[in-house]
């Protein structure tokens, strides 16, 4: 309860108002959390030579025929 009164004094909102910019921060911190997938975290993550991801999972289907494809027109 402390927290509120503080932001109470600190905007001189009222208690709703205060609750209303909280929530719709919160909405915002979780919107740009579920932004990233998890391929991107794991394109993120060092794996070394040859263990780079090189399609979500997906298109993987479609990814390793692709790379074959290239694979055998060298």
């Amino acid at each position: 309860m402390f927290a509120l009164a503080d932001v109470q004094r600190a905007t001189g909102t009222s208690v709703s108002g205060a609750l209303k910019r909280g929530l719709v921060a919160a909405r915002d911190a979780l919107h740009r959390e579920s932004t990233v997938t998890p391929f991107d975290v794991y394109r993120a993550i060092d794996l070394g030579p040859g263990g780079y991801a090189r399609a979500p999972a997906r298109q993987a289907k479609r990814a390793v025929r692709a790379l074959l494809r290239r694979k055998r027109s060298r």
